[in-house]
């Protein structure tokens, strides 16, 4: 193939070439080789070296950020410094993106949203069923003040009110009525 591309994606490139020439290529195989094609082309080392080429040839950021289909902030924070410190600044944002939720996961009833999707409805609606007494929500206050508004669905079990970390301000009490 070319002289810029990495190996692997060259390989890649050409596994999707040669997957677009066969009318007989599985739906399936040409998504992955087109994903696979993203994916290293995104990574690929070409990408700084034409970066760099261009910024010792005179191109300014703007007009790299416009080639690349990104803003200038974007770009810069992509390929700007030496590669050590590129490296550091995308390992420190693959660290915050695989940080775990903070909302903790051992919470009684449902939050509203997980209630709309069992419930097939919108989250406005469980809302007004609230309301209206045909569900039952709590506000689950942590030792720490943050709050989570839960929503018992029938045959879910209501906290205590004997608990001392949950905080259950007027609860909303079901009427007779199904849901």
């Amino acid at each position: 193939m070319g002289h810029y591309l990495s190996p692997e994606t060259a390989a890649a490139l050409a596994r999707l070439t040669a997957l677009d020439a066969d009318s007989q290529a599985p739906a399936l195989e040409r998504m992955r080789a087109i994903r696979a094609v993203l994916q290293l082309l995104d990574t690929d080392p070409a990408a700084l070296a034409s970066v760099r080429d261009a910024l010792a040839g005179g191109t300014g950021w703007p007009e790299i950020a416009q080639a690349a289909g990104l803003k200038p902030t974007a770009a810069k924070w992509r390929w700007q410094g030496t590669d050590a410190e590129i490296a550091a600044r995308l390992d420190a944002g693959r660290k915050r993106s695989s940080r775990p939720s903070s909302v903790p996961t051992d919470l009684p009833g449902h939050s509203v949203a997980e209630a709309a999707g069992i419930l097939g409805v919108s989250v406005q609606a469980v809302y007004l069923q609230v309301s209206r007494g045909k569900l039952v929500s709590r506000t689950v206050e942590l030792a720490d003040g943050r709050s989570y508004k839960r929503v018992f669905l029938p045959g879910d079990a209501l906290t205590s009110t004997t608990e001392p970390s949950l905080t259950q301000p007027s609860p909303t009490r079901p009427s007779t009525d199904e849901p």
